[in-house]
């Protein structure tokens, strides 16, 4: 995998071993069909998926309100001050992406969507060979990302969940949760695993 930046330079939480699976698993799919990821933050997952999509010929649409997650805003542990608009009174990551994708050479790729998760999928209509939900940690965010999203995979395509920890000690307790959700719906069949990343196909 030789990447068009240097990954670490970009503001986000996505291990290698875990981008690399990443962009092998959007590598294989994305000659099928787009690829949809729901939370995009600064851009780091979207550099692993955005630069599978463009050897394919194909676009990675990159879902983010941009205001931040709940673990993202200030007073919590994964809150970054630089991302803090002072005008707005709110985070705002948006040029972040910007400079990563335009640094990445990813601008014609990529297609940033800005908007709430669940006003676009009122709207959306186009089969995805790949969708990809690191969005809020909620319980309430993560669930509806799932059943929102996730009648979009086309059959026969890939559902990959980030932050997947079995053991609540690791990590927060939704993105395991819909992902047992996905298996307990028959509807998945889960591929392969990368440490918190869970990839699972739609079977039929």
């Amino acid at each position: 995998m030789d990447l068009p930046i240097d990954i670490d330079s970009v503001k986000g939480f996505m291990p290698a071993n875990e981008g690399e699976a990443l962009y092998q698993a959007a590598l294989r799919e994305a000659s099928n069909g787009p690829v949809l990821e729901v939370g995009t933050y600064c851009g780091k997952s979207a550099v692993y998926l955005g630069t599978a999509c463009k050897a394919c010929g194909q676009v990675l649409f990159a879902l983010d309100h941009h205001r931040g997650s709940e673990e993202n805003q200030p007073g919590w542990e994964h809150h970054d001050p630089e991302t803090w608009d002072a005008d707005a009174g709110a985070m705002d990551t948006l040029p972040f992406l910007r400079r990563t994708l335009r640094s990445a050479e990813l601008e014609r790729s990529v297609v940033p969507i800005i908007g709430d998760s669940a006003t676009v999928a009122k709207h959306w209509a186009t089969p995805l060979a790949m969708l990809f939900i690191d969005g809020g940690h909620s319980t309430e965010a993560a669930h509806l990302d799932f059943d929102i999203w996730t009648p979009h995979v086309m059959p026969g395509g890939l559902l990959a969940i980030h932050d997947v920890f079995p053991n609540p000690e690791d990590g927060g307790r939704p993105p395991y949760e819909i992902y047992l959700k996905a298996l307990e719906s028959k509807k998945y069949v889960e591929e392969a695993m990368e440490g918190s990343l869970r990839l699972l196909r739609r079977d039929g």
